[in-house]
């Protein structure tokens, strides 16, 4: 009943599979409608999980765990208002950062919402159809946002003199709902006089939030360039020569210093990580050649999904790293007290 990566790809490959065969025969075929195709394909998926088959058997256990974890972030185990709030699991904030890289995924949802609200009549041009997916998308990160203001008032009851951060971290996820406010404006706006500001608007707001992202990625989640002076330090030494040649020698190199003393994955492998996420974290200037690489936009919004998805499983090797080195390091600091 394991659940493996070689499982989770093919599984993958079948849901596309059934998506674009159940879309095919339910609407060039049957004359059906888009909202029927998508229908029919959750249709048919659900009866293949729950149909009791020893061979999906890892796929309701998996779907079991999943819905578990969203309903402890849906009702959260740690309050924030009333009473002594409680630390936030690491498990219920990796499964939220999980779901932040799924937000146009709950965008899709929210416009599931509503085609099936309004059918089988179209969705009309309105405010609310695009508030409403929104809504839907900004939900992860106010979820994760809710959780570093519990982490806040955790430290503040500890005298925890590092809780400003969970202050910055709730910043950072609340710059990634400033984008989602201005694009659904930009769906609501047809003006050209306002379309231009907009545009400007947005792609400042998506560099600002994809820097602050990348930033908080290498130094906090994943624990490295922690001392940036002795970074500088030693860069300036080498360029300048006033550094003897036998204390570069002595002194550990800037890839040394940037990164962390210990990886369990190598440097070759955590360099390789670290560029693919600086890449990846600006696949959203995709944009600029759209019409140039993709025959559509929604196959620019499928393949910027995925690369999204791909990032953040590559970026889970160092954050759950980071976090054993945290956690075994306290561990050892505490039996030392003792």
């Amino acid at each position: 009943q394991e659940v493996t990566e070689v499982k989770l790809i093919g599984l993958a490959a079948a849901l596309i599979t059934t998506l674009y065969l159940t879309s095919y025969l339910w609407i060039q075929v049957g004359r059906g409608t888009t909202i029927g195709a998508i229908f029919g394909f959750y249709t048919f998926v659900f009866l293949g999980i729950l149909i009791p088959l020893p061979s999906t058997a890892w796929i309701r256990i998996a779907s079991k765990t999943v819905l578990v974890r969203a309903a402890a972030l849906l009702k959260p185990r740690c309050s924030c208002v009333h009473g002594r709030p409680r630390p936030v699991p690491f498990i219920d904030v990796f499964f939220a950062d999980g779901m932040c890289s799924m937000s146009k995924v709950f965008f899709d949802w929210g416009m599931l919402w509503l085609l099936a609200s309004h059918y089988p009549h179209p969705v009309p041009a309105s405010l609310q159809s695009i508030i409403v997916p929104s809504c839907f998308a900004s939900l992860p990160y106010l979820i994760r946002a809710r959780q570093c203001l519990i982490m806040y008032n955790v430290g503040r009851l500890k005298h925890d003199p590092k809780r400003y951060q969970h202050v910055l971290n709730a910043i950072k996820y609340s710059t990634s709902l400033f984008p989602l406010l201005v694009s659904a404006m930009q769906k609501t706006e047809t003006g050209s006089k306002i379309g231009r500001p907009l545009e400007i608007l947005l792609i400042v707001l998506l560099a600002i939030n994809a820097t602050y992202c990348l930033l908080w990625d290498i130094i906090m989640d994943w624990g490295m360039m922690q001392k940036p002076n002795a970074i500088i330090e030693q860069a300036f030494g080498h360029c300048t020569g006033m550094i003897s040649t036998s204390e570069m020698k002595k002194q550990p190199s800037c890839l040394d210093l940037t990164l962390r003393p210990r990886l369990r994955f190598g440097t070759s492998l955590t360099l390789l990580v670290f560029f693919l996420d600086l890449f990846l974290r600006f696949s959203w200037t995709l944009r600029f050649c759209e019409s140039y690489i993709f025959p559509s936009t929604d196959a620019y919004i499928l393949c910027t999904e995925f690369l999204e998805v791909f990032r953040r499983a590559v970026w889970n090797l160092l954050r759950v790293e980071w976090e054993h080195i945290k956690q075994t390091g306290n561990a050892m600091k505490g039996n030392v007290h003792n």
